[in-house]
């Protein structure tokens, strides 16, 4: 258990910190499991918008450090692919 009151502080501001990125987090699954859903009903208008919307919400959460840009990118990455071979 933290000792010193900055200890103590830190605690407090981390747990603050995780509660706002599991809201990112579960925010940035919500738009891609709305993506995912579009793809398996092989509906790719409704996929298409999906991941027009999903897009920044995987870029805003790379930008906030929820996630490695990298990852972000690798992930929209693999959306677009999904959806562009629906209408193949």
């Amino acid at each position: 258990m933290a000792n010193t009151d900055s200890a103590k502080k830190a605690t407090r501001k981390i747990a603050a910190r995780t509660e706002v990125n599991k809201a990112r987090r579960s925010r940035m699954r919500s738009f891609i499991r709305k993506v995912e859903e579009a793809i398996a009903s092989g509906d790719k208008t409704a996929a298409e918008a999906a991941l027009k919307a999903a897009q920044p919400e995987l870029q805003r959460a790379a930008t906030r450090g929820v996630l490695h840009r990298n990852t972000a990118s690798r992930k929209v990455s693999r959306l677009a692919q999904r959806v562009n071979t629906l209408g193949a």
